[in-house]
């Protein structure tokens, strides 16, 4: 991991909201969980992925965020959990020191961090290994 999360004080205050993971150019993003593709865009000139998925703890969404990502799927588009739904595209300026896929998530316009959505299972996946 390049950095973790750093939650900001409010929304609209400084912090890191995600974590930033160490990728390379070309790497598969697969969907986390079940959802619905809820934005493919660029975003500050980045290519953008956003999915909504039913939210673990409670009755509502989770919105989970990738960055940069060139995606192969469409907006609306409902994604089965491991499919590939997009390339990580290391293109221009990187703030990591390394490529990397930053990956985010809020639960009702909060950000968390995502990698409390793991459940304390951190699964790795190489080149060789399958998911």
């Amino acid at each position: 991991m390049e950095r973790g999360f750093q939650a900001p004080a409010q929304n609209w205050l400084p912090g890191h909201r995600g974590v930033d993971l160490t990728a390379a150019d070309g790497a598969p993003v697969r969907a986390p969980a079940d959802g619905r593709v809820a934005f493919v865009g660029v975003v500050a000139g980045k290519p953008v992925l956003s999915l909504d998925h039913r939210d673990p703890d409670g009755d509502g969404l989770l919105r989970t965020t990738y960055e940069p990502v060139l995606a192969s799927v469409d907006r609306g588009a409902t994604v089965r959990r491991g499919e590939v739904v997009g390339t990580v595209v290391l293109t221009g300026i990187s703030h990591c020191a390394q490529g990397c896929l930053h990956w985010g998530a809020r639960r009702d316009g909060n950000y968390l961090d995502p990698l409390g959505l793991l459940g304390g299972r951190v699964r790795l996946l190489t080149p060789w290994s399958r998911p």
